[in-house]
């Protein structure tokens, strides 16, 4: 086995009655409570598990140790030296760290908001200070009260955090460029860290898991409309010292994303106000960085992207369409793009995003 180097830029963790016992002492009647559909869970078939949060039902995804290749303490990290020695096996050096639950928005309520973000952020940091640096994680952003926000993006550096999980659809009720959000990336850019775009949603909407198949593109979609609207409004330019990620929406998009953009230059609408840079290595000059899946077309997709900039994760803990649990064998397998742009995607690019 040869020295655990790669950086596994995609990994997560399911939140636990752990995750809450950081709120403060008034916070306590907002904490969530774990609930089941119908009382005592069924004992001969795995339980189907929710969150009640503000009187409402949120997703906790029913786990087992045989699709996710993972135990209960790993996911939930429980037990953290356990989690690295996973990590060993994997030849894995450090994992950067996402939320299951908090990927979409969970109350319209600042109070409710603040007070999970924060004690989330401080589990996070508890925990991954026990893992002598090789579990990173990104902090969640309560963004309805933006005084509170930069309160938790300066404790999110000062306690490891490499960078920001911002929704790239509406959040907090307000889209992605506008100004409201110009005092959260001038912090994030003065503090040198990265902000990213997971799969997830900032917009409430209560859809019960049997209607979930019905919202298409509600969790990915978003990641590429935040990549869209950074370049159209020109704010990777503003904030230079800002790393842009886009996770686990694959990378397929981003020829047709920079095609999109060429042409709405060269073709303007006639209420078309906004003009932008557009280049033909964007992705390098504002620093966008983009997970791929290990089995998409990957020379095609680097004309547009360029080696430097592409990324990749395990989407450690989950069992969807994007978990790749040999990611790192999977790609150096491959014979049509080069060691060196395998190494890149594996170890250099997200070592650049998240300043590792």
């Amino acid at each position: 086995m040869g020295a655990p180097i790669t950086i596994d830029a995609d990994t997560h963790v399911d939140e636990t009655e752990n995750t809450w016992e950081y709120m403060l002492p008034n916070e306590k009647d907002l904490k969530p409570e774990a609930g089941f559909p119908s009382g005592d869970p069924d004992p001969n078939r795995p339980p189907t598990r929710y969150w009640i949060i503000d009187g409402q039902r949120q997703p906790r995804l029913t786990r087992t140790d045989e699709k996710t290749h993972t135990t209960v303490e790993t996911r939930e990290l429980l037990d953290v030296k356990e989690r690295l020695i996973d990590m060993d096996e994997l030849e894995v050096q450090t994992q950067v760290i996402f939320p299951t639950t908090m990927l979409i928005q969970t109350t319209t309520k600042p109070g409710t908001d603040l007070a999970l973000k924060r004690s989330y952020n401080r589990w996070m940091g508890d925990r991954c200070a026990q893992s002598g640096g090789r579990l990173r994680w990104v902090a969640l952003l309560p963004t309805m009260t933006m005084e509170e926000c930069i309160k938790e993006v300066r404790w999110a550096k000062d306690h490891g955090a490499v960078g920001v999980f911002k929704k790239g659809d509406k959040e907090g009720d307000k889209y992605l460029a506008d100004p409201y959000f110009y005092d959260l990336w001038k912090e994030v850019n003065d503090l040198e860290m990265c902000v990213c775009f997971h799969t997830g949603s900032g917009v409430y909407d209560r859809i019960p898991a049997r209607e979930a198949s019905f919202a298409v593109g509600r969790l990915q979609f978003p990641v590429i409309q935040a990549f869209q609207s950074l370049v159209q409004h020109q704010i990777p330019q503003q904030y230079p010292k800002i790393h842009w990620g886009f996770i686990e929406a694959g990378a397929s998009w981003v020829p047709f994303v920079i095609y999109n953009l060429v042409r709405r230059l060269k073709r303007p609408g006639e209420n078309q106000r906004i003009t932008y840079d557009m280049r033909t290595d964007a992705l390098k000059e504002f620093n966008l960085f983009v997970t791929c899946q290990v089995d998409e077309d990957l020379p095609y997709i680097l004309q547009y992207a360029g080696e430097d900039n592409i990324i990749v994760g395990s989407d450690y803990c989950h069992a969807d369409q994007s978990a790749e649990r040999d990611f790192q064998l999977q790609l150096r397998k491959r014979t049509d793009i080069s060691a060196e742009a395998v190494d890149k995607i594996l170890v250099d690019n997200p070592k650049r995003l998240y300043r590792l």
